[in-house]
């Protein structure tokens, strides 16, 4: 029977348990330590306190190589309450996606049918032209054996393998490369960027899956994902791959669809050239991206019934060529009409299959606009509109193809009936030029993930939605995209010669979505290795296949997208690296906690009035620039906070989960640490007013706890029974089958199960002590907040290779220069404003 002093601890506690079950270290070993050993100074652990109790300091260790070593030794515990959680007490629950009534869902599926299927809807305008710009067609056979290839890419890429399966692999309604990337992250240390910490996993949004214990398989899959730090390159390899194909793609899409459009025009009007129809081209394209700013929310609704009417159109020519041509090209539902495509003009046939990718162009895009659309919404009006009305729209098409053996080029707008063709053509435009804002506003929403992660440097992000999330505008890439669209427009002058390099960028973003997606399968999601295998082999295969026929036309002009993709791709290597290695660099100059301890409370100068946010990307340990402040500065504020503002691996974190707060040094030398985290998707608006507000609070209810926490220990420390209960709990484990350890000491199923031994020290806070605290607090905050920054240079050190310090000297620092200034992105007001130049060698 537990006494009832462990029962009032453990009721009290209940409400700030974590939900997920733990890994912690045999022995007794404390989780805090492990969170954060370096900034021990006697405010959480008991390590710390008896620390402080001693006069001194505990000693700052590695923590992160320690976490690795010790990885191999964790226990299987119950949940416990969270010590370092200043929202513990109010904490309303998970996260939930807003709620749309029965008219918010009417708009949402105009904005959706605006903004995810505008790419993949117009892909008729162009696919049979491009199909068939190098041969010509000799015989009914041929158009069959066409039109069965485009049916089965449909149903095979953006139905089976999009809609199907990769939409599910969302994180948290957001889609995209770097969704994927993050969700992987999440799962797994994945990234190369050492700052994760144990607590990460404890934001309600994280919705973190621990693989099961049962399923080897996926246990040694993250266990060499974290340990081997060249799978970890080769992860991170694949996805810039990948985004920078999506940008390369977000050049090429607004190119084919707006010049496939304007070339309508030539069938309408026999004396239009192709020169009018480039410059045309060109200016539709300043018109729409003049119009991004404008948002998705307000542009989506605008296009949204615009593009209803086009897949009408579409439905409705296919319908009426089918009555008028005859209906012998359903016969291509049959595969087997395929492969006489192939035997009779293998050749041919093979260098078709680019073109024949064009009608699946726009499944990527309909993935990373996911947005804050439901998965379900998007599948269900794929399923019963959009792939109808594409299927008919094509079959219309080869319908008249199959009559009309000579008219190989403009079959769309030749196939449209006389009475209806300059509406439809005027639809057409419309219709390319939401196709090509489904594709840019997924490169902003790429961009975006990308920067939060420390893959691409900073950039001015404008939210154009109060109501909605995700929905951003980002002029400096709205402008770059232009410039690049008109360039290709200018180069190309023609949609066969784009359409090769629509094909390759298209193609590059597809297999590494497949290779992502395979990883979360067999780490994530479990499934049974013939499916898994099952995937792999049938869609890269697939993609493989198509790729082969793209590259092999790479020599008449697509090598300038592979160009243009390997630069982006170089710019975000470079980031994170450069990234990579500042980081790594503070790491091994942060101030030891035995020197604070030698200069006391102090700090070796004046302590004035006033409260001090030094921002530092460290996560542990005391940055190397405060030593600089130290050293430069007359006096120094009399309460500290190191502020981290931290971007983890989800999409949104609750307002009130974002602080996170914990001790430097012993309670006198007023001293925290101060984690602000944010999803990739949130962005960092609030004004300064409200965050020092919200900081302040967020410090106010950790002393409390903290005070509370150690009154509670305190009250539990009078029943030693119950205390060598739980320490010997420690020690009972049992090793699994798997080699898997558990304890005995915390029953798996009990929600109660605490290690109340790591709840805090045994020293007991009166009330005294935490009214003076708190008093010390508001008269800091009455004196004024400074916000202290570091300017820091990097350089490469002397005996570092040559390649190295052309990449950190020149194009790193070319790029830190030219991105935006972290103070612009910290929102700090330059009155009150210092800052210290730094130089760090990496």
């Amino acid at each position: 029977m537990e006494p009832e002093s462990g029962g009032v601890v453990r009721r009290r506690l209940q409400k700030i348990e974590s939900a997920e079950m733990r890994w912690v270290v045999p022995g007794g070993a404390n989780e805090d330590d492990e969170i954060e050993s370096s900034d021990d100074g006697g405010a959480d652990t008991p390590a710390a306190a008896s620390g402080s109790r001693g006069g001194g300091c505990s000693d700052e260790d590695d923590g992160y190589e320690e976490d690795e070593m010790l990885r191999q030794r964790l226990v299987r515990t119950g949940p416990r309450a969270d010590s370092f959680d200043v929202e513990a007490l109010d904490v309303p629950g998970v996260y939930r996606h807003q709620e749309f009534t029965l008219g918010s869902c009417i708009v949402l599926t105009l904005q959706t049918l605006g903004v995810v299927f505008g790419d993949v809807g117009t892909s008729p305008l162009y696919t049979f032209d491009v199909m068939f710009n190098k041969y010509r067609i000799t015989a009914k056979e041929d158009v069959l054996g066409a039109l069965s290839l485009v049916i089965y890419t449909l149903i095979l890429i953006p139905f089976l393998k999009y809609t199907l399966i990769v939409l599910w692999g969302n994180d948290d309604g957001e889609g995209g490369t770097f969704a994927l990337y993050s969700l992987i992250c999440r799962n797994a240390k994945a990234s190369l960027l050492p700052n994760q910490l144990p607590s990460d996993t404890r934001i309600s949004s994280f919705n973190l899956k621990v693989p099961s214990v049962e399923l080897e398989r996926s246990l040694k899959i993250k266990e060499r994902l974290e340990t081997s730090s060249m799978l970890k390159k080769l992860l991170l390899m694949l996805v810039l791959f990948g985004t920078s194909m999506v940008i390369a793609d977000g050049v090429v899409t607004p190119a084919m669809s707006v010049m496939s459009a304007v070339n309508g025009l030539k069938v309408g009007i026999s004396s239009v050239n192709e020169g009018e129809v480039v410059m045309i081209t060109a200016a539709f394209l300043i018109v729409l991206f003049s119009l991004q700013r404008f948002g998705t929310s307000k542009v989506g609704l605008a296009v949204g019934p615009a593009l209803f009417v086009w897949f009408c159109c579409l439905a409705g020519i296919g319908i009426y060529n089918l009555r008028i041509y005859g209906s012998e090209v359903f016969h291509a539902f049959n595969p087997v009409y395929i492969y006489y495509y192939f035997e009779r003009n293998p050749t041919e046939a093979w260098m078709s299959l680019g073109g024949c990718l064009l009608c699946a162009t726009g499944s990527e895009a309909m993935f990373a606009d996911l947005c804050y659309f439901s998965v379900k919404s998007v599948q269900l009006t794929f399923v019963f509109l959009v792939l109808p009305c594409l299927l008919l729209g094509y079959l219309g098409q080869a319908a008249f193809l199959m009559e009309n053996l000579d008219k190989s080029q403009q079959i769309f707008f030749l196939s449209i009936p006389s009475e209806a063709f300059w509406p439809v053509v005027f639809i057409a435009t419309l219709a390319a030029l939401i196709a090509s804002r489904a594709m840019t506003t997924a490169i902003f929403s790429t961009i975006k993930q990308a920067t939060a992660l420390g893959c691409f440097p900073r950039l001015k992000i404008i939210h154009t939605s109060r109501k909605f999330m995700g929905q951003i505008y980002i002029p400096v890439m709205n402008w770059f995209l232009l410039v690049s669209c008109l360039a290709f427009v200018a180069v190309f002058g023609s949609i066969n010669e784009i359409g090769n390099a629509y094909g390759i960028a298209e193609l590059g973003v597809m297999m590494m979505t497949t290779v992502l997606v395979t990883i979360i399968m067999l780490l994530i999601w479990q499934v049974n290795i013939v499916i898994v295998l099952c995937f792999l082999t049938l869609f890269l295969g697939l993609e493989l296949f198509f790729f082969s026929s793209v590259l092999g036309s790479a020599a008449d002009g697509s090598w300038v997208l592979l160009v243009f993709a390997a630069v982006l791709y170089l710019v975000m290597y470079i980031w994170n690296y450069g990234t990579k290695l500042k980081y790594e660099t503070e790491v091994k100059q942060k101030l030891s906690m035995d020197l604070l301890m030698q200069l006391g409370c102090n700090l070796g100068t004046v302590r004035a009035p006033g409260i001090g946010l030094l921002y530092n990307e460290l996560v542990r340990g005391v940055p190397a620039i405060f030593g600089h402040f130290l050293t430069t500065l007359p006096a120094m504020h009399s309460m500290i906070i190191f502020v981290c503002i931290k971007w983890v691996p989800v999409p949104v974190v609750p307002q009130n989960e974002r602080f996170r707060f914990r001790r430097v040094c012993p309670k006198n030398y007023h001293m925290f640490r101060c984690i602000a985290r944010y999803g990739y998707k949130d962005v960092r608006k609030e004004n300064t007013q409200a965050f020092e507000q919200l900081l302040i609070e967020s410090l106010e209810k950790f002393i409390r706890r903290e005070a509370q926490e150690r009154s509670l220990e305190s009250d539990h420390n009078d029943d030693t029974d119950s205390e060598e209960e739980i320490a010997s709990s420690s020690s009972r484990v049992l090793v699994g089958p798997n080699g898997s350890i558990y304890s005995l000491g915390v029953p798996l199923a009990e929600p109660g199960g605490t290690d109340n031994s790591a709840l805090g020290s045994s020293m007991s806070f009166d009330g005294s002590s935490l009214d003076n605290e708190l008093s010390f607090v508001h008269k800091a905050k009455e004196s004024g907040v400074v916000y202290l920054l570091g300017h820091g240079d990097i350089r490469a050190r002397k005996e570092s290779f040559f390649l190295k310090k052309l990449v950190i000297n020149y194009f790193y620092a070319f790029l830190r220069r030219n991105c935006r200034r972290g103070i612009a992105t910290l929102s700090v007001p330059h009155t009150r404003l210092m800052q210290v130049a730094m130089q760090y060698m990496v």
